[in-house]
């Protein structure tokens, strides 16, 4: 039976439920106009197409981790709001696998800089930290959430570990006079470079 009074929101926020069932790529809009209960032409008069859609769901899960990310970090520091950013971006991805995959968001790249400035890193290792951050716990939520860890030992313990030799890492960073800056031994124009005029790559 059709819906009555459907509305974008309502789409955007069953487009993001349907990526999180059938993961972001099988996001389709007769899929969706399937789950709603409506003809697909309908869905045009909310949407702009499957584009428009895809993006409106990726600021939707932009909007909710950085959310979650800023309202877990506010009021701590060090190893407390280490642990608090990795776990609330962990708890995300597991309840919300699909739409985790079009976040890209200068809100969360922002809680984590922040964190890291608790630990006194500096802006000329603040990317290379922010980047080992973000690969990090990406890597980690994402075999979690797909049931990638099958061995023995419990993710829970695995997690806890990683926080903690993360935040040994970060101190040691900062403690040891004379740290090296990060330097690169990739062959000349093996890195990746924005073309003249264009957007630098991201974080």
């Amino acid at each position: 039976m059709p819906r009555a009074g459907l509305n974008g929101g309502d789409v955007v926020a069953a487009a993001a439920g349907l990526a999180d069932e059938t993961g972001y790529p099988g996001l389709t809009m007769g899929l969706l106009a399937e789950r709603l209960g409506v003809r697909t032409p309908s869905l045009y008069k909310h949407v702009g197409g499957l584009a428009d859609l895809q993006h409106r769901v990726a600021t939707l899960a932009m909007t909710e981790l950085g959310e979650v990310i800023r309202d877990a970090v506010q009021g701590r520091a060090g190893f407390d709001a280490l642990a608090a950013l990795l776990t609330a971006v962990r708890d995300y991805v597991a309840a919300h696998p699909g739409r985790y995959m079009a976040t890209v968001s200068t809100r969360v790249i922002d809680s984590i800089a922040a964190v890291l400035r608790g630990y006194g890193i500096g802006e000329a290792e603040m990317n290379h930290a922010i980047r080992t951050i973000r690969s990090t716990i990406h890597g980690f939520a994402m075999l979690d959430a797909s049931r990638g860890f099958q061995w023995d030992a419990n993710p829970d313990q695995s997690f806890d570990w990683m926080i903690r030799f993360i935040d040994r890492g970060l101190r040691s960073a900062t403690t040891h006079a004379g740290y090296p800056a990060a330097s690169c031994a990739r062959a000349p124009g093996a890195g990746r470079t924005a073309p003249p005029g264009g957007p630098s790559p991201p974080r």
